[in-house]
C-alpha cells in the first residue's frame, strides 16, 4: 500500500529547495500502514498474487482527515475488482469530549478530545485499532470501539451498493491445500524433532534447532532432492510448527519458553548509563531490550512540520525509534527509518504524550531516542517502558509513568488462549498483536492488528484486562528503580525566562538584531522573545545564564531614581559628560556632580570610553536623566531581582 499527499490538493507548493513531492513524510508511511494492516487479514489465504494499492489524495477540505477516507476507497477499490477480498472494510477516526463520542472531531473539538481512536472493521468484527487517550478506563475505550464499529453500517452499505452495481466476477482462487499424504508423512517424522526444538528457551538457539530438524526431516523424506517435492515438504514442516506451538498452547496450557499465559519474562532497569547525555535508560524483557536516550534543547529546537495538513506546526516532543538487524542477529544494509520504525516510533510517542509537563513548566524540547539492541517481542512497548525511565533520569518533571505492554491470541474455533509479553514466534504464527499502555490511572495508547477475520468484544475485554494487570506489574518494577525526576544533567542547557514590558522588547533586540545578536555572541546563549514580553534565555551553565539574565534586566529595566549604576563615558562636553548607563540610554553627569570640590575641566576627572560609577538623581518627563558621581563614591552599584 502508497499514500500519498499532493500539495495541490490544499493549494500550495511544496517548501524547500525541491518543489515536488519526493520520499513519504512520516505521517504518509503512518497512513499506508493504517491503510495496509486491516486489507491484509482480508485477503483469502490461498490468494497469493502481488497486489499494489495506491492511495492519492487530490483534494482536502482541512476538516476531514483523508486516512480514513483512502482506506474506505482502498476497499471499495478492492470490492469491485475482480481480486477476492473478504470485505467490505471500513475506517472511522473518533474523539470524546466531556464524555460523549464524536466522529472525525475537529476544530476545538478535536483539540479538547481526550481520545483519539482510528478503528477499522468489517461488518462482522474489528480488524484494527490505533489510539491515543488521556488515560482512559477499558470500559471507556471498549464502548469507543463498538460506537465506531455500529456507526460504520452506512460505509459498509454503500460498498456491496457500488459492488453490485458494478457486477465484477471475482477470479477463482487456485487450490493450495497440502498434501495429506506427505502432511502425514511429515508429522510422523518430524512431531517429536520439533516438539524438541521449539523446548529450547533462548530465541537464538532456538532457530538453530528448528532449521536443524527442518534439514532432517528433508534429508529423511526427500533423499533425492526433488524441487517440486522438497517445497510441498518444506510447506508442510511450517504448518507442522504452527500446528504444534498453537496445540501446546491450547491443549497443555504451556508456551514455547515455559511460562503461563499470563506470566511475564524477567525484567531489569537501570538508568544514567550514558553520562554525557542528558538521560538514559536500559530497560531489558527477557530477549528484548532498549537503550532510550534524551536530549534536551530550546524551543529553537522544535521540530518544524511542514506536511499538506499542518504548514508552520511544530513538534517539542519527538520520539525516534531505531531498529538495527543487529538486534535480531541479522547482517543487512542499514537504511533510513522504514515504515515500521515510523510506525512503532510514532505508538511510543503517542503513550508518553499524555504524561508529558506543560510547556508552561518545564519549557525544554524533548528529544528520545530508542535504541534497540536486542528484540524477541514488543520492542515498541519496552521503548515505552525505557523511555519512561529516561525522561525521569532526565529531570523532566512527567506527571506519572507509563509502561507497555504487547498481548497475543491464538484461536481455533471457540477455544482461544490470550498470552501476555508475547515472544517473537508467538507474534509471527498467532492471531494477533495487541499492544497497550498506561500507568495506574488509565490507558494512553493502543493498538491492535489481527490475522483473523475479526475479534468480538469479549474477547478484547479478557485481552485488555490482562493487559492492565501486566503493566501493573511491569511498573511496579520500573517504580522501584526509579519513580521520581532525578535533577537536572550538568550537561543539560538551563532555560531561564524573564518577564519584561512589551515596549522593551524593541530594546532588547537593537537596531537591526544588534543588541541581542551581542548578548548571543558575548555569553553564548540563545534568546526567544515573546510578543507577550516573555524572554527566554538558553544557556550551557548557571554562571552564562545569570550573566545574560542581569544584561537583559539592565537593558529592559527603567532608570529608578537613587539606583547606583556603573556607567560608560560615551562623550565629554565643556559643561559635563554624557554617560551610558545601560546599552541605548545615556544620561548627563554635569561637571558639578563629579566630586564635592569645585572642577574646572572634566577632562580632569573623566575620559571618553572610561566606566565610572554614577547615581540616578532624576528623570523627567521626557526621560532625560540626571546622574551624579560625587553621590556614588565608595558605593556599591544596586542589585534587583
Amino acid at each position: 500500500v502508497d499514500y500519498i499527499e499532493k500539495y495541490y490538493a490544499a493549494g500550495r507548493i511544496p517548501g524547500g529547495f525541491v518543489k515536488r513531492e519526493t520520499k513519504p513524510s512520516d505521517r504518509e508511511s503512518l497512513s499506508a500502514r493504517v491503510i495496509d494492516r486491516p486489507l491484509r487479514p482480508s485477503f483469502p489465504k490461498e490468494y497469493s498474487c502481488d497486489t499494489h494499492i495506491v492511495a492519492t489524495v487530490l483534494s482536502i477540505d482541512f476538516e476531514n482527515h483523508p486516512a480514513p477516507l483512502a482506506l474506505i476507497g482502498a476497499s471499495c477499490a478492492l470490492m469491485i475488482s475482480d481480486i477476492p477480498f473478504n470485505g467490505p472494510v471500513a475506517a472511522l477516526r473518533v474523539g470524546r469530549k466531556n464524555g460523549a463520542f464524536i466522529i472525525d472531531p475537529a476544530g476545538e473539538d478535536d483539540a479538547e478530545s481526550e481520545l483519539d481512536l482510528n478503528i477499522a472493521a468489517n461488518p462482522d468484527a474489528v480488524l484494527m485499532v490505533e489510539a491515543q487517550a488521556n488515560f482512559l478506563s477499558e470500559k471507556e475505550m471498549l464502548d469507543a470501539i463498538d460506537f465506531a464499529h455500529k456507526e460504520m453500517a452506512p460505509l459498509f452499505e454503500i460498498q456491496k451498493q457500488i459492488q453490485n452495481e458494478i457486477g465484477v466476477k471475482k477470479r477463482e482462487l487456485i487450490d493450495q491445500s497440502h498434501d495429506e499424504s506427505i502432511m502425514s508423512e511429515v508429522k510422523e517424522a518430524g512431531t517429536s524433532l520439533i516438539k524438541e526444538a521449539f523446548a529450547v528457551r533462548e530465541k537464538q538457539a532456538r532457530g538453530r534447532a528448528l532449521k536443524a530438524c527442518s534439514k532432517k526431516i528433508l534429508e529423511i523424506l526427500n533423499p533425492d532432492a526433488d524441487p517440486n517435492r522438497g517445497m510441498e515438504i518444506s510447506a508442510c514442516i511450517d504448518s507442522l510448527k504452527s500446528l504444534l506451538m498453537r496445540s501446546a498452547i491450547l491443549d497443555e496450557k504451556v508456551r514455547i519458553d515455559g511460562r503461563s499465559t499470563t506470566d511475564i519474562r524477567p525484567i531489569s532497569c537501570e538508568t544514567g548509563l550514558i553520562k554525557r547525555a542528558h538521560g538514559s535508560a536500559l530497560f531489558t524483557r527477557g530477549e528484548t531490550q532498549s537503550l532510550s536516550v534524551v536530549t534536551l534543547g530550546s524551543t529553537d529546537d522544535e521540530q518544524r512540520l511542514d506536511t499538506v495538513l499542518t504548514p508552520g506546526e511544530s513538534k517539542r516532543f519527538m520520539l525516534h525509534y531505531n531498529f538495527p538487524p543487529y538486534s535480531v542477529g541479522e547482517a543487512r544494509p542499514m537504511r533510513a527509518p522504514g515504515r515500521r520504525e515510523i510506525g512503532h516510533g510514532t505508538l511510543a510517542e503517542k503513550a508518553l504524550i499524555p504524561i508529558l509537563p506543560e510547556k508552561n513548566d518545564f519549557n525544554y524540547t524533548i528529544r528520545l531516542v530508542s535504541e534497540i539492541l536486542e528484540s524477541n517481542g514488543s520492542s515498541s512497548m519496552a521503548t515505552v517502558c525505557a523511555g519512561t525511565m529516561a525522561l525521569l533520569n532526565a529531570g523532566v518533571g512527567i506527571k506519572e509513568s507509563v509502561a507497555g505492554i504487547a498481548m497475543g491470541l491464538i484461536k481455533e474455533g471457540d477455544r482461544y488462549a490470550i498470552l501476555s509479553d508475547i515472544l517473537g514466534d508467538e507474534d509471527h504464527l498467532g492471531d494477533m498483536d495487541f499492544k497497550v499502555t498506561g500507568s495506574e490511572r488509565g490507558i494512553t495508547a493502543l493498538q491492535m492488528d489481527i490475522k483473523i477475520s475479526g475479534l468480538p468484544r469479549k474477547i478484547m475485554e479478557e485481552a485488555l484486562s490482562q493487559a492492565t494487570a501486566g503493566i501493573k506489574h511491569i511498573l511496579a518494577i520500573m517504580n522501584e528503580h526509579i519513580k521520581k525526576p532525578d535533577d537536572l544533567s550538568e550537561y543539560a542547557p538551563r532555560i531561564f525566562q524573564i518577564k519584561i514590558k512589551e515596549d522593551k522588547i524593541r530594546d532588547l533586540i537593537g537596531p537591526g538584531g544588534k543588541m541581542i545578536k551581542s548578548i548571543v555572541a558575548d555569553y553564548g546563549v540563545k534568546i526567544d522573545i515573546e510578543d507577550s514580553g516573555v524572554v527566554s534565555i538558553v544557556a550551557p551553565n548557571n554562571i552564562k545564564a545569570e550573566a545574560a539574565k542581569k544584561i537583559v534586566r539592565t537593558i529592559t529595566a527603567d532608570p529608578v531614581v537613587g539606583d547606583i549604576v556603573l556607567g560608560k563615558v560615551k562623550r565629554i562636553t565643556d559643561f559635563g559628560a554624557f554617560v551610558e548607563i545601560k546599552p541605548g540610554t545615556d544620561g548627563l553627569l554635569h561637571i558639578s556632580q563629579l566630586e564635592d570640590r569645585r572642577v574646572d575641566r572634566v577632562e580632569d576627572i573623566l575620559s571618553e570610553g572610561e566606566e565610572v560609577m554614577v547615581k540616578i538623581l532624576d528623570v523627567d518627563r521626557q526621560g532625560k536623566i540626571k546622574l551624579s558621581r560625587k553621590d556614588a563614591l565608595g558605593k556599591k552599584p544596586t542589585e534587583r531581582d
